[in-house]
């Protein structure tokens, strides 16, 4: 018999539809771990670039004649579009499709990328990098949607653990690849390297991850349109904390501002919440955030992602302070992200099958608590450092995926997107805080002893707040 024809698809609905995947992708024993291994390079790709691009400040502040206080717009406006637009992106993808939400985002993020490598001045690569983070939004509001539905259910936590060590050694080898690339070639090629993985990973995704809106059905009637109150009182909430704590950790505004910044978020918050309660069709699904496991997991992902990237900012100061070089300072951090790798991918072939994601979580959470409490203890220097650093890595590498793996499960399906929009957001935020409370801590104690104790402090609170998360909240059924 003759192949049946191929339906050729006009070229607007290839823009707007999703494809399948060629039918011996789909029929393989591997397609899920094929899958996966494309949203990985999503989650590798986005880690390499936010720990990439502090190491060209120096570079930029030089070629652009820009002070710091400029040249740090070039993440924090990244952070702000990208925490503002996670949970409405999940949301349009659970609607219309996360494998093409996913690949609009592949593209996005990839031109954002070439248009910053090539900016002519320090405002226009800060619009591009506005451009960038929107690419970045529509990927990672999907990512964790994409693993959990593309990987059979008693596989989940496996593939979540692939997915948070593709973010590990991706924050891993951004200060190696981004010294090389500014020392060699220039800072704009750190921005160009992301051009040619983009293109491989559009291209895989396009032929290995799956179609996703079947799963879920149709949408129901309003799913899909936007909430732009919700939307706009969120983005100023995270926007005017944001830039609260950047001020006050030195960007030299006036303490009237910075209040001002504080109970602007507060009102702005307070304003979404009751927003969501009575939008016909919120931004944020009641649903998601029925019960309590949802709530404390978000939690828990704020203050392991706080806890997560808070060194990177303190390990290189107090080092500096100890007169050691910056590439010590590297190597020593390497450690962090390193045992957060092992632990995310091994600990599955180490920890006793029955062990479920509360204890998982517990069990990581105190690890991180103990090597903090450890480097209160410790003279921080770079021999006492790198064997507390990679203990912590490996507790938060034990404790992310089986605390994201508790989310997801506690998120209703038709939903998922959405719930890992807010997973991602809580990561987001997390990042931010945790550069910023350091910052802020080092800022306010002039002494560097001091400042590493008290930045410490706080991190070690961050980590009993994600054991008390995981007490209460994770594995714990959605009520209704």
């Amino acid at each position: 018999m003759e192949p049946s024809p191929v339906r050729r698809h006009p070229w607007p609905a290839l823009l707007v539809q999703e494809r399948p995947r060629p039918r011996r992708v789909r029929e393989h024993p591997g397609a899920w771990r094929l899958a996966v291994a494309t949203v990985c390079l999503g989650a590798f790709m986005g880690q390499l670039d936010a720990s990439i691009v502090t190491l060209a400040y120096p570079s930029l502040g030089a070629g652009f004649g820009a002070s710091p206080a400029a040249v740090e717009w070039v993440s924090l406006v990244y952070l702000l579009v990208l925490a503002a637009l996670l949970v409405p992106v999940g949301r349009l993808a659970d609607a219309r499709g996360r494998k093409l939400c996913y690949l609009y985002g592949f593209a996005v993020f990839t031109a954002g990328s070439a248009a910053c490598g090539l900016a002519p001045s320090l405002p226009s690569l800060i619009a591009f990098r506005a451009v960038q983070a929107v690419g970045a939004a529509m990927l990672q509001a999907n990512s964790v949607a994409l693993v959990t539905t593309s990987a059979p259910r008693e596989r989940m936590r496996s593939a979540l653990g692939m997915q948070a060590a593709a973010q590990a050694l991706g924050l891993a080898l951004g200060p190696t690849v981004g010294g090389a690339l500014v020392g060699t070639a220039g800072w704009r090629w750190v921005f160009g390297i992301n051009v040619p993985v983009g293109v491989a990973a559009l291209a895989a995704g396009h032929y290995l991850l799956p179609r996703t809106r079947n799963r879920t059905g149709a949408a129901a009637p309003g799913r899909g349109r936007s909430d732009p109150a919700g939307l706009l009182l969120m983005a100023a909430a995270t926007t005017c904390a944001l830039l609260g704590l950047s001020a006050a950790s030195g960007l030299g505004l006036p303490g009237w501002a910075v209040a001002s910044l504080f109970v602007l978020a507060a009102a702005a918050g307070w304003g979404f919440a009751a927003r969501q309660r009575r939008a016909a069709d919120p931004l944020v699904d009641p649903a998601v955030l029925r019960g309590r496991a949802v709530p404390l997991g978000l939690a828990g992902a704020l203050c392991g992602y706080l806890v997560l990237f808070g060194p990177l900012v303190l390990v290189p100061a107090v080092l500096d302070g100890h007169g050691e070089t910056a590439l010590t300072a590297g190597l020593v951090l390497t450690a962090l992200p390193a045992g957060f790798a092992l632990a995310a991918v091994g600990a599955d072939r180490v920890l006793p099958r029955g062990l479920g994601d509360r204890g998982r979580c517990l069990l990581g959470a105190a690890a991180a608590a103990a090597a903090l409490a450890g480097l209160l203890a410790a003279p921080p220097t770079a021999a006492r450092l790198a064997p507390l650093l990679a203990l912590l890595g490996v507790g938060l590498g034990v404790f992310t995926p089986a605390n994201n793996s508790a989310v997801m499960r506690a998120v209703p399906a038709r939903a998922a997107a959405a719930g890992g929009g807010l997973v991602s957001m809580a990561r987001g935020l997390g990042t931010a805080l945790g550069v910023a409370v350091v910052t802020l801590a080092l800022h306010l104690a002039p002494d560097g002893a001091a400042g590493f104790r008290w930045a410490v402090s706080v991190l070690l609170a961050a980590a009993a707040g994600a054991a008390a998360t995981a007490a209460y909240g994770a594995g714990r059924r959605p009520a209704g």
